[in-house]
């Protein structure tokens, strides 16, 4: 169901992770992101999986969250993972049927892309969106950026942005899948019948989203005007950023791990890319 996907929601919790500075998780993030697309051999790509669990028991986050988190991209890896095994053609040849050829290349490559496509979406969403609130994600990212604006960028508003999107991504979830059981109940059908009549039965749901999304907006500028918001200049912080022991000590760990997966790729052996 439509109400299922957890894509930039919040999970509420008080682990290690729920607890750290958004600023420093943020800079974690994009370590983390490095290293995963740094990893050239299977050893490397392992050790990365491993780490991302040991992520997930750490902020605690139920096995069902992340599950529903995957669910959306599979159309995604099963796409890319055929693009690798019929097109790449590096390595030894192991299947040739009529103009169908699979080479050994193509699916070391298909795993690797796959295994990295999943470990994005978990690493991003257990470290940012799943233990991390949007007001708090938002204030680290403008903290981040600040300097940016002494030349003029607007970084304020960008935050500010991000912070509407994120907090609507469950809202227009939300009626999307009222929409939907709406729609069934007056005899819709989207499961049955050929693509194309599939992507005509959408068209009765793009339309009342659309104004839907209209209209929240339109609501949430009058608010913002009603109560005489200008941007950023001269606003302050119910909430300090503070950074603690533990920020630092995730900081390190995840900088040491980044050591050791380039130790991995030149010293583990076996496949690699």
């Amino acid at each position: 169901m439509i109400k299922d996907i957890t894509l930039g929601q919040f999970f509420p919790g008080k682990s290690i992770l729920h607890k750290m500075d958004p600023r420093i998780k943020i800079i974690i993030t994009i370590l983390f992101i490095v290293e995963i697309f740094i990893a050239k051999t299977l050893w490397a790509l392992l050790a990365i999986s491993v780490f991302t669990f040991l992520l997930i028991i750490i902020g605690r986050i139920p096995l069902r969250t992340i599950v529903n988190a995957i669910k959306p991209l599979w159309m995604i890896i099963l796409f890319t993972s055929v693009l690798n095994v019929f097109f790449n053609t590096e390595g030894k040849l192991l299947v040739e049927w009529y103009f169908i050829k699979i080479y050994s290349g193509g699916l070391l490559m298909a795993l690797f892309i796959s295994v990295r496509i999943l470990l994005l979406i978990l690493a991003t969403s257990v470290l940012l969106s799943f233990t991390t609130s949007p007001i708090a994600l938002t204030d680290g990212l403008e903290t981040l950026l600040m300097p940016l604006s002494h030349i003029g960028v607007p970084v304020h508003d960008f935050a500010m942005m991000l912070t509407i999107a994120l907090r609507f991504i469950p809202i227009l979830i939300e009626e999307t899948d009222k929409i939907i059981s709406a729609q069934k109940a007056r005899g819709a059908d989207f499961e049955t019948g050929s693509l194309i009549n599939k992507a005509k039965a959408l068209i009765p749901i793009f339309i009342p989203l659309f104004v839907s999304s209209i209209r929240h907006a339109d609501d949430l500028a009058t608010a913002m005007e009603c109560r005489c918001y200008t941007g950023g200049k001269g606003r302050t912080r119910m909430n300090k950023l503070k950074t603690k022991y533990y920020d630092f000590l995730m900081l390190a760990l995840i900088a040491a791990f980044g050591a050791a997966v380039i130790f991995i790729n030149i010293y583990g052996g076996g496949f690699s890319i």
